[in-house]
């Protein structure tokens, strides 16, 4: 009972245990030393009748018997005392003093052993006691005083926020497994990261140097690989990962039904390039082809344009675009319809270029407000409607481009069962703005092919996906059951904002199902913190007062990953959550922990990887001859189109000489006086070429 009587009637147990004990030690050192006393004049009859009595007990015969039962009420006195509890005291310091009193105080009779005056020997051994008494008393005061609870020493709480994680290895024939070490209650513990079912999209996240692509990427490429997925590859920092799909692609050719081919789009060596015209007539169906492709180039060159969409002037330059490029693949069932000889065709002046597309039924409703203008001496409305398109368009203008967009090596449909592919495409870091547009519309026009049902298992992964413009959205919702998986590197969601949106990179975050996340900070990292959820973790509280000390400790629930421990992952330390299927439940589908890399095996592959083959020997003479074919072409077209429907108006006239139409007017209008006078010359030029 903790009243005021039940105190004080405690106080008074403890002061009398201590007198006790200070009594018999004080009469232990007066018979001990007596002849000291006695020599000091600190002796008296009555004083020696009187401990002669109390001699007679028995208590006080030889030395140490009286000292332990002086150090026997002293422990007793100790028991009760509850002193003010202090948080610097330690058990150290307190075994210390009572280890050293209890040492100085048993063996301070050693000192009767000495040679030298009786009083000196008797100060020695009553200083010795005296001390080691006090050291004892001192030491057991503080442990009174000394926190008996356990508290918590781990700071930033990384002991309450470990949790469970999956242990076992679960594999299937489309997962890849990603081997860990994670800590749980101060243990090293071994995990494994399963992502069974791939087909739900892989977000991969971390700002530079968090190793992305050594400790994720690459093992997914290689597992991939290993399992028989046609691939498609955008190798942002290129030839890296591109030189290691080669290598493995010939490590594991045997695992494939149907052998794939190997292909490779880069701009920088184009002899280690193969050509791909991304428009290609064949897969191009209908009008809504040209105005995805359209729309995919002008927002690759123009990255602001993906918030304005809707706008007059940012759907005009795409109108006037899909117009050119619908009107060549009309054209001779598509013999021009190439990225390079659209580009080329826009160059044209307007008067010819507008009556060349007119001829063209399809198109009239997107080139009509450009004739108008045209015709209204609108020139500063024409030219905000379609030189943005021109401009931008010309940066691509180069003879490297030009050369690779015009051939036609190989098709995009990489998951065709009757001709697999793995096709890798490089960008390079300094050429983004221009390169980045092409790749964005070969990325465009793949997923137009092979979100298809009857299609082989593939897999998409986009090393720096913002640094492209691809609608994945639609691949990624609805691929999962045409077997694509689609996987996407990216530094933080903030990036995602920067180039599509704030609207989109909600959608491509949300849609993700399966999560691996190195170091990110500010909004990236708190919703990842949030989308990890809460677990039950430890809490303790301490509470002080002059008369007693309380420590409570509870349970809450909190976050499991908080925004701050994501901030401060280091290398190769990845947290996230994964996605199962209904044959492979996963029940622990979150995880913490530090991938596994076998550095030095890794860096002994990579040397004896072999060099990406040479395609073909293509010298500077056949790229030029390739980009004046291109040109020579774009503008034998237009002058040949006008001679044809000069002569067909022409052959009305001849059966209406007495009316001109406007179109004749305009026609005449358009050709320089050379073209009037060398028409039929220009005709015969295209057929000899």
């Amino acid at each position: 009972m903790d009243t005021g009587e039940d105190s004080k009637g405690l106080r008074k147990i403890i002061d009398f245990s201590r007198l006790i004990s200070l009594f018999i030690l004080c009469v232990h050192f007066y018979i001990s030393c007596y002849k000291a006393f006695e020599s000091w004049g600190w002796s008296a009859m009555i004083t020696d009748r009187i401990i002669g009595l109390i001699a007679k007990t028995g208590w006080f015969t030889g030395i140490f018997k009286p000292k332990l039962a002086a150090l026997l009420f002293l422990a007793v006195s100790l028991i009760g005392v509850k002193g003010k509890k202090q948080e610097k005291i330690q058990k150290n310091s307190i075994v210390a003093f009572i280890l050293s009193g209890l040492l100085a105080y048993l063996i301070s009779p050693l000192v009767f052993y000495l040679h030298g005056q009786l009083s000196l020997i008797a100060g020695l051994y009553i200083s010795f006691s005296a001390v080691g008494y006090l050291l004892i008393l001192s030491g057991g005061t503080w442990l009174s005083r000394l926190i008996k609870g356990k508290l918590s020493t781990d700071i930033f709480n990384s002991e309450n926020e470990t949790f469970p994680q999956q242990e076992r290895l679960l594999e299937n024939e489309f997962s890849f497994n990603l081997p860990t070490k994670y800590r749980l209650k101060g243990k090293i513990r071994n995990g494994w990261i399963n992502c069974v079912n791939p087909f739900r999209s892989v977000l991969v996240a971390g700002s530079g140097g968090a190793g992305k692509t050594y400790f994720v990427i690459r093992h997914i490429l290689d597992q991939q690989i290993k399992k028989g997925f046609c691939l498609f590859l955008y190798d942002f920092k290129f030839d890296d990962l591109t030189k290691m799909a080669y290598n493995k692609l010939l490590k594991y050719y045997k695992n494939y039904a149907v052998k794939p081919l190997f292909y490779v789009i880069n701009f920088e060596d184009l002899s280690r390039t193969h050509r791909c015209n991304p428009l290609d007539p064949n897969t191009m169906v209908d009008i809504t082809d040209a105005i995805e492709a359209s729309r995919t180039i002008m927002m690759g060159l123009n990255r602001d344009w993906l918030k304005k969409q809707g706008d007059f002037f940012v759907e005009s330059p795409i109108n006037f675009l899909t117009a050119v490029i619908w009107y060549l693949r009309r054209y001779e069932n598509g013999k021009y319809c190439t990225l390079p000889h659209v580009i080329e065709l826009m160059q044209t002046d307007y008067d010819p270029l507008f009556v060349v597309l007119q001829t063209q039924e399809e198109i009239k409703v997107l080139i009509n407000p450009f004739i108008s203008a045209l015709r209204n001496n609108a020139q500063a409305q024409l030219e905000g409607q379609i030189a943005s398109a021109k401009i931008g368009l010309a940066r691509l203008a180069s003879k490297e481009l030009y050369y690779v967009l015009s051939g036609n090596d190989f098709t995009l449909d990489i998951n065709n069962p009757q001709a697999p592919k793995i096709v890798c495409m490089g960008n390079n870091p300094q050429k983004i703005e221009t390169y980045g547009a092409v790749l964005s519309l070969y990325v465009n026009r793949m997923l137009k092919l092979i979100n298809k049902k009857g299609k082989l298992k593939s897999s998409l992964i986009f090393d720096e996906y913002p640094t492209l413009v691809a609608n994945l959205i639609t691949t990624i919702s609805t691929g999962r059951s045409n077997l694509i998986s689609c996987t996407l590197g990216i530094q933080s969601i903030e990036q995602v904002k920067k180039e599509y949106g704030t609207e989109q990179a909600e959608i491509i975050a949300g849609i993700c199902a399966n999560v691996i996340s190195g170091q990110v900070s500010g909004e990236s990292a708190k919703k990842l913190s949030e989308n990890f959820g809460k677990i039950m973790q430890d809490r303790q509280s301490l509470s002080i007062n002059s008369a007693d000390t309380s420590i409570s400790k509870s349970t809450q629930m909190d976050y499991a990953i908080p925004a701050s421990k994501i901030a401060a992952l280091s290398s190769g330390e990845f947290v996230g959550i994964v996605a199962d299927s209904p044959d492979c439940k996963i029940s622990l589908k979150m995880f913490h922990g530090e991938i596994q890399n076998d550095h030095q095996a890794i860096a002994k592959e990579e040397r004896e990887y072999q060099d990406l083959p040479e395609i073909s020997d293509v010298t500077a003479e056949d790229v030029e001859d390739n980009y004046q074919k291109i040109k020579w072409e774009v503008s034998n077209l237009v002058h040949a189109e006008l001679l044809k429907l000069k002569e067909n108006e022409q052959y009305k006239g001849k059966h209406k000489p007495t009316r001109t139409t406007d179109k004749k007017q305009t026609i005449r209008k358009s050709l320089t006086p050379t073209q009037k006078n060398k028409k039929n010359d220009g005709g015969k030029k295209a057929m000899s070429l």
